[in-house]
């Protein structure tokens, strides 16, 4: 399948010009800020509401729960700054392979493209999580990508497949299963239930125990 127009602009090298004011932006930053480069702007986030936050901090937790029974990588939530070809995004949680996590320090500060990635929707995110960071990240490889829907309550599952995310499941009930995070399976209610999240972390625990 031939590669669009928008996103070769994406895998296109930065001019001279756009370095610079990238660099000015990472120059910028620090720990109390939530900011991406974009398109040759910087956005800076304002707070999410309660169900973002929620959403994406209970998924990272029964992603690393897992991790921790089954070392197979690292899962990062949120204040992690990935530079892609163009841009430089901090998605909401973000997972790499164990070989890929081995090569980061303490000190590390810019990652490269993860192997999965999920977004929290909200108003003001929600175009961009599906319009230029759908398209970048397949274009970089990203081999899995989850939209999460906190008021519906609902997730999208993408898988990429010869450069292109195809989607996999869109549900708001029964499991998901990752395709990239091997073994890991999980209600999709457990990242909203409290109830659910528990009796999960029990099974998850007491299957790691058999």
């Amino acid at each position: 399948m031939a590669t669009s127009p928008y996103v070769a602009d994406l895998l296109h090298p930065l001019t001279p010009e756009e370095q610079q004011l990238r660099e000015s932006f990472y120059a910028t930053l620090d720990e109390s800020m939530k900011a991406e480069w974009i398109n040759g702007e910087m956005i800076i986030h304002s707070p999410v509401r309660l169900q973002h936050g929620d959403a994406s901090l209970q998924l990272a937790f029964l992603i690393n729960l897992y991790l921790q029974l089954h070392p197979l990588g690292k899962v990062f939530h949120e204040k992690v700054l990935i530079q892609l070809t163009r841009n430089a995004y901090e998605p909401d949680v973000c997972f790499f392979n164990a070989a890929r996590a081995a090569a980061f320090t303490p000190h590390t500060i810019i990652f490269p493209a993860p192997d999965f990635i999920a977004e929290v929707l909200s108003h003001s995110t929600a175009e961009r999580d599906r319009g230029v960071k759908f398209e970048d990240y397949a274009a970089h490889g990203v081999r899995e990508y989850w939209i999460i829907d906190p008021e519906q309550q609902h997730i999208e599952q993408y898988v990429l497949h010869t450069g292109h995310y195809q989607l996999q499941l869109s549900a708001a009930d029964g499991d998901i299963e990752s395709r990239v995070i091997n073994g890991l399976r999980m209600p999709i209610r457990a990242v909203f239930d409290a109830a659910i999240r528990r009796a999960t972390v029990h099974a998850m625990v007491a299957h790691a125990s058999a």
